[in-house]
Order: structure tokens, then sequence, then C-alpha cells
């Protein structure tokens, strides 16, 4: 579990096709040496939930599966690219934004962003499968960064960043056009299966 607050980033070093679909990811990760994580451990990148294969210095070795490679934007990535990394929340720990699972429910589009103070707005589309569970101030997790719903409209939804996001955060660079990962607030979630069933 995570807590969408992203401290570190990664740099993808190689990607590998598996036989069947899957690929091996390995990311140069900060924060290796502080957080110490261990093969078996829960690592989110770019929002994902993913599970340390092996870890040799600062780089990082992960399975991703078909399913994984469906649902997320892992699949796009190429080797040079910027990822954002959180390490799984240790009891205890303050959670600063809210609990993110890593199960991405979607990639989805950036439409449009634009300046708004000392941040910017960014507007996403929104599949209508998962639209009963994007709630206006409700929250979301977006490559694994936990945000606010700031407007909600029948096609897409706004999150305003601010200036710490943009800088911290692989958000900066999303382009319209480009696809982001998306985790709908897991409350939300089973609250729409349990109305459904």
């Amino acid at each position: 579990m995570f807590g969408g607050l992203i401290a570190y980033r990664g740099r993808v070093t190689r990607l590998a096709s598996q036989p069947g679909g899957g690929l091996t990811l390995a990311v140069r990760c900060e924060g290796v040496e502080r957080e110490r994580p261990e093969p078996k451990d829960s690592v989110a990148i770019d929002g994902v939930c993913l599970t340390a294969t092996a870890i040799a210095g600062d780089e990082i070795s992960f399975d991703v599966v078909p399913e994984t490679l469906a649902r997320s934007t892992l699949g796009d990535r190429t080797i040079g690219d910027a990822v954002n990394v959180e390490y799984a929340l240790r009891l205890g720990e303050r959670i600063g934004g809210h609990l993110v699972y890593g199960h991405v429910d979607a990639a989805i589009r950036v439409v449009d962003r634009t300046a708004e103070g000392q941040g910017e707005r960014i507007r996403l589309e929104v599949p209508s499968a998962l639209a009963p569970m994007i709630a206006l101030k409700g929250y979301v997790a977006l490559d694994g960064v936990s945000l606010t719903v700031a407007t909600r409209g029948d096609e897409s939804f706004d999150v305003a960043l601010i200036p710490e996001t943009l800088a911290r955060t692989t958000l900066g660079a999303r382009a319209p056009g480009t696809r982001v990962n998306l985790e709908v607030d897991p409350l939300a979630r089973y609250a729409a299966h349990a109305v459904r069933a």
C-alpha cells in the first residue's frame, strides 16, 4: 500500500519482452540506499504496484505481466524515460495523501493543461466504466500521485497541480495526448461494486 506522495524518481534502464506477452522492466531508482528494498518487496512505478525481482545497486528489476501492460502505461515506456517511484508504506508512517493500492484501473489521456495561479490545471478523459467512481472533491491517483478532483464533467475531470507536484513528479511533463495511469479511490471502487451487487 502507498500514500500517493512521490519522494523519488527513477529512469528506465532496461526493457525485455518475455514469452507470452509480458516484459522485464529495470529502473534505476532514487532512494534505494535509504529505503533498502529487497527482492519480493512492492514498489510503485508510475503508480503501478510491482514486485521487485532483483536489486543491483540502485537498479530494481520487475516482471510486468500482460494484464498490467493492458491496464497501464508501462508498455509505453522506453529506455531513459523518467518514472515516479514510491516504496511501500511501513506500519506507523504518516499518510499525507490517500491510500493508494497501485492497482491501476486504466491508462487515460491528458486532454488539456492550462496555467492556473502558481500551478496548472490538467484535464483528463473519463472512461465510461469508471465515471461513477470519479467524484467531485474525491481522490484519484495519476501516475501514483494522490490528487483531488477539482471539477467533473460528463467526459472529463480536472485536477489542480501545485508547483511542488509539477517539479517533483512526471506529471509536469505529460502533454495533451499522452496517457497517465489512473487509480480511482479504492473506497469508491468498493462502493460502486456493492451498489451493482
